[in-house]
């Protein structure tokens, strides 16, 4: 029987997914690609679940696509269909992330590079290792930024930097990463998943609902203008303000202790 090629730790109110293709730098495949989506289902359906945590195995995050992968081979004499690749893979994945009710931590150990970065970007909260770095080579192999990278990089590190980047394909270090915006937090190899579980322990006791409305204001925010965004807030804040979490929250601080929330609905 073939190895995992990805792990899930099932911890108290939040779970560990780590990409488990070591020796190829948790690179994908196709296999990997079915079991990530597969863990992201199951972690969605399990209600007491309210955060995710994805790092790597070994010396690396994740170094993209796997050009030996047979699912992507061609026939001898034709060429791949990497849009296909995208349409099958990619783009449901950086769509499944940014739609799921609960944070997606992300811990980068070592090498991101192509669809690797793509995957830290539609993560929610970044904390990356001090030996990280970031790769957007796709115009060394005569590519383009694909999941979602020309969407996004210019959102978190602005326009010019995002163009450059993309246009000259140099690697990034940590530091440089935090400083751009690309990451929230460089920390020591030794101590990266502590600080990663650490946000996620306290997503694990806040509440539920408040969690899932703060992710859904941000993403959607990007395709409002000032007006509309009030609006949402508003109507969100009059759903979030008639439900259980709120009632509890202010409870709790009326009666000065640490509010209990329960699971997701």
């Amino acid at each position: 029987m073939d190895e995992a090629t990805v792990l899930v730790d099932i911890r108290l109110g939040y779970r560990v997914l780590t990409l488990n293709r070591p020796d190829k730098l948790n690179s994908f495949t196709g296999v990997m690609h079915r079991a990530l989506r597969a863990a992201l289902d199951d972690a969605e359906a399990d209600k007491s679940c309210k955060a995710l945590l994805i790092t790597g195995a070994g010396r690396g995050f994740c170094a993209g696509q796997d050009l030996a992968d047979p699912e992507i081979a061609a026939e001898p004499g034709d060429m791949p269909d990497l849009g296909e690749t995208l349409e099958k893979h990619y783009n449901p994945l950086i769509r499944k992330l940014r739609a799921l009710p609960l944070p997606v931590v992300c811990a980068v150990n070592g090498v991101a590079a192509g669809a690797g970065v793509s995957l830290a970007l539609a993560s929610d909260v970044v904390i990356a290792a001090r030996s990280a770095s970031f790769g957007q080579a796709f115009v060394k192999i005569g590519l383009l930024p694909d999941s979602g990278a020309t969407y996004l990089l210019p959102r978190l590190i602005g326009p010019a930097r995002a163009r450059a980047w993309a246009l000259t394909g140099d690697t990034l270090k940590a530091e440089q990463a935090e400083t751009w915006g690309l990451v929230h937090k460089v920390v020591d190899d030794p101590i990266l998943m502590a600080e990663a579980e650490a946000f996620c322990q306290r997503f694990a006791v806040a509440s539920p609902a408040s969690l899932a409305a703060i992710k859904r204001a941000f993403d959607i925010a990007d395709g409002n203008d000032l007006d509309s965004q009030l609006d949402y807030e508003r109507d969100e804040q009059r759903r979030l303000g008639r439900g259980r979490d709120y009632a509890e929250g202010v409870e709790a601080f009326m009666e000065k202790r640490k509010p209990v929330f329960g699971g997701r609905s």
